[in-house]
């Protein structure tokens, strides 16, 4: 199995638990075939801490995300996988500053492997305060280095997102994003503890506006439904309140799996079609973007 893991550290990118030079392992790395897709864990992780690990438990070899995106089932063509860490442990606030820090020393290792392989598609997928790593990363990346980018419950700001997407490389790329009403309190704590770009900002949560982008609401059972018929066996919510179920839940992973891997087989287009919300049946304190679906 393909796995590289890197970490954003203070003296820049360098390869997990080794010494060894970085940017000959990119190369190395580069020299194989299939997609390479990044997986950027959220808020609480630590490559530094082992009992907080992420490259020990989300994105260990034998762990949900690499095998139900396709790692480790033998396929020659499977790409790589780019395990992506970075020190998202203290408050909350400090840790959204790192994120916007590490963004731009994946960036650096995303330059690398484009230029080496500019061939070989590279998807970006993050959760939560990962999105603000992806997102920053994109300000340093040359025009079509990243294809599509998967971003699960962002814990971004939309002037974030919005300043993103005008770089090159956010022009670009299809950007896939998944909310859920059982997020609804964490976008919350998230806008009281960390603070905003501009003023009345707002998480990005569903109210993503872009030509080149896609939410998909996990809470709306005509969504599930729908996406039926692009192969998605998605559960619906089991939870009203729940940080993790955009990569928990069964069926979530399976789907993201076949957007980055085979994107010609389920466009950007057609998830972009309009789609009824259903009427919510329990209501939280919701943010901006929540009241605004209610």
């Amino acid at each position: 199995m393909p796995v590289l893991r890197v970490n954003a550290a203070p003296h820049g990118p360098c390869l997990h638990l080794t010494n060894g030079p970085l940017r000959p392992a990119l190369m190395s790395a580069a020299r194989g075939t299939g997609p390479i897709i990044v997986m950027i864990h959220g808020y609480s992780y630590n490559p530094e801490l082992p009992n907080h690990c992420p490259h020990r438990t989300l994105l260990r070899r034998d762990g949900a995300w690499l095998r139900q995106m396709g790692f480790g089932m033998g396929d020659p063509d499977e790409g790589l996988a780019l395990g992506f860490g970075w020190n998202a442990r203290g408050p909350v606030w400090r840790a959204a500053r790192r994120a916007r820090a590490s963004g731009a020393q994946l960036g650096r290792v995303l330059r690398i492997l484009h230029h080496a392989a500019p061939h070989r598609p590279i998807h970006l997928m993050s959760h939560s305060m990962g999105a603000e790593v992806a997102l920053a990363a994109l300000h340093v990346l040359p025009r079509g280095a990243v294809t599509r980018m998967l971003t699960m419950v962002p814990a971004s700001y939309n002037s974030t997102a919005d300043e993103a997407l005008q770089t090159p490389a956010g022009r670009a790329l299809e950007w896939i994003n998944v909310a859920s009403r059982e997020n609804a309190l964490f976008d919350l704590m998230y806008e009281r503890l960390v603070t905003p770009p501009r003023r009345r900002d707002r998480v990005i949560g569903a109210r993503l506006q872009a030509g080149n982008a896609t939410t998909l609401r996990l809470d709306c059972p005509r969504t599930l439904d729908w996406l039926q018929r692009y192969g998605a066996q998605i559960a619906p919510p089991a939870a009203r309140i729940c940080h993790w179920s955009g990569y928990t839940r069964p069926g979530a992973l399976g789907f993201y799996n076949r957007l980055l891997r085979d994107p010609a087989r389920v466009p950007l287009s057609a998830l972009q079609a309009p789609l009824p919300t259903s009427r919510t049946r329990w209501r939280l304190p919701l943010p901006g973007w929540q009241k605004a679906a209610t």
